[in-house]
């Protein structure tokens, strides 16, 4: 661990001398952020028109206010909720950017600068070497996370019907930001190094890593078509399936990482 902890602090250190990297990671927050409330509170209210005059949204909010603790709100509110809710999902994706913007170049990037081979000649295990740099980049995309979200509760605080920012410390939401995203950006994480330890583009390494945002925007969009119910049942179902995948990633990374290789043949 304290070799790990040692390599963890170079990277870190070395993502605060390039705070550049996170640039797409907090455009894809923002945008994240801004869309519920464009929908949910702008809309309405240049346009004058209450959501729950809308028909489609009236059926919508009576399937969304079976559960007990959305009971108390008004029509406007519990629709409010809803999509509040339903583009937690997108707030997933932050972490994943955040993490991708990282990954490709944690093996690349040193591959280039030549600085890999001093790391490979010393004592550091590939599983230490790996789970050093997947955790440097994966840490920074948590931490922006955490950061979105609370700059999404604050604004429901401030721009939603009283009460809604409740519905946002429901076991589901709490589950999809602090569970599911995490292990989503883990898997997209150990995709792109363990293509960044064949190849020497770290674009081919983050396109590998980015397949994990399609799954995500099915289940937005199968939400919005209401084709489907984020519960935590199926949120916890989803997070164990990968949990699973990463364990098999992690494998499949320390056996396609060749020491030897990098070493001896790369230019």
């Amino acid at each position: 661990m304290s070799r790990i902890a040692a390599l963890l602090g170079k990277e870190l250190a070395d993502l605060r001398n390039n705070p550049a990297v996170f640039i797409p990671a907090i455009v894809t927050g923002v945008i994240s952020i801004v869309m519920p409330f464009i929908i949910a509170v702008a809309v309405p209210y240049f346009s004058g028109e209450r959501l729950a005059d809308s028909s489609d949204l009236k059926i919508a909010v009576e399937m969304y206010r079976d559960q007990p603790a959305t009971r108390s709100l008004d029509p406007e509110g519990a629709i409010q909720a809803m999509i509040f809710q339903q583009f937690l999902i997108l707030l997933v994706l932050t972490p994943v950017a955040g993490a991708m913007s990282v990954a490709a170049y944690a093996v690349v990037g040193e591959k280039q600068a030549r600085t890999l081979e001093p790391l490979l000649a010393t004592p550091l295990t590939t599983f230490e070497l790996l789970t050093a740099k997947v955790l440097g980049a994966l840490l920074p995309g948590v931490a922006l996370a955490t950061v979105c979200f609370a700059a999404y509760v604050g604004g429901v605080v401030m721009l939603a019907h009283p009460g809604v920012y409740r519905t946002l410390f429901f076991p589901r939401a709490l589950l999809t930001i602090f569970l599911l995203g995490p292990l989503a950006s883990l898997a997209a994480l150990q995709m792109a190094v363990c293509v960044s330890s064949r190849v020497n583009d770290a674009r081919s390494a983050q396109q590998i890593g980015a397949l994990v945002i399609l799954p995500i925007s099915v289940l937005l969009v199968a939400e919005f078509t209401n084709n489907l119910q984020l519960t935590s049942r199926l949120v916890l179902l989803i997070s164990s399936g990968l949990a699973a995948l990463n364990v098999a990633l992690m494998a499949v990374g320390i056996r396609l990482f060749d020491r030897e290789s990098i070493l001896t043949r790369w230019k």
